[in-house]
């Protein structure tokens, strides 16, 4: 099992509402939308890198309002 942390950028104002579609999403452990440079960050889960790929490229990247995304995947050292 792969987990990764996104980072997302939106549109102004779209935060909360980009967030509650994302936490929709299969594999998605959570979403929070925040202050800072990024407006939401998720953490998801899938089972191998290319899966957690096509999740974000597929997935997460069609939701409407987001302009950036950045993943951060989990390692264990």
């Amino acid at each position: 099992m792969v987990q990764a942390y996104i980072l997302i950028q939106t549109e102004v104002g779209k935060a909360s509402a980009v967030a509650e579609v994302i936490s929709k999403i299969d594999g998605v452990i959570q979403a929070e939308d925040v202050t800072g440079p990024y407006d939401v960050i998720v953490r998801a889960q899938a089972d191998t890198v290319d899966d957690l790929g096509r999740m974000v490229v597929a997935r997460v990247q069609q939701v409407d309002g987001i302009t950036r995304t950045l993943t951060c995947p989990v390692v264990h050292i």
